[in-house]
């Protein structure tokens, strides 16, 4: 099976590893804090982060031709659990106003801190791109 890398040009260019890779009709999304097109982390709290973290997710699987509903895994690491407990119906509104109101299989992981210093999210998931001829 053939691969390929996917790096949108939108996302801060990636230095030792790729946004995404397809793999089939498989995409493997990397991890995606909350980087602006600054390089730098989103202002403002959890529910900030989220948004940009999940945006920069979902940019890299539509440039592997995908769409939020193929999504079948989502794993979410957090450097403050409880933060996004307390922002969970905020967070699900900009879910579902992003991606609509299906859910993928989904973790949530507490982290001790993430590559960023300033980060207090990232995202990875999995998603299998349907034929939509």
């Amino acid at each position: 099976m053939s691969k390929k890398t996917i790096n949108p040009e939108s996302l801060p260019k990636p230095s030792g590893y790729a946004h995404g890779i397809l793999a089939g009709n498989a995409v493997y999304l990397g991890g995606q804090t909350a980087l602006d097109g600054n390089m730098e982390i989103v202002p403002g709290g959890i529910v900030e982060q989220f948004r940009q973290a999940f945006s920069n997710v979902l940019t890299t699987l539509r440039a592997a031709g995908g769409q939020p509903e193929d999504l079948v895994s989502v794993t979410i690491y957090l450097t403050d659990v409880d933060d996004y407990i307390a922002n969970g119906r905020e967070i699900g509104r900009i879910w579902r106003e992003m991606a609509g109101s299906e859910y993928p299989a989904m973790a949530g992981i507490g982290v001790t801190r993430l590559w960023q210093k300033e980060a207090m999210i990232e995202i990875q998931g999995i998603a299998v791109v349907q034929d939509r001829q």
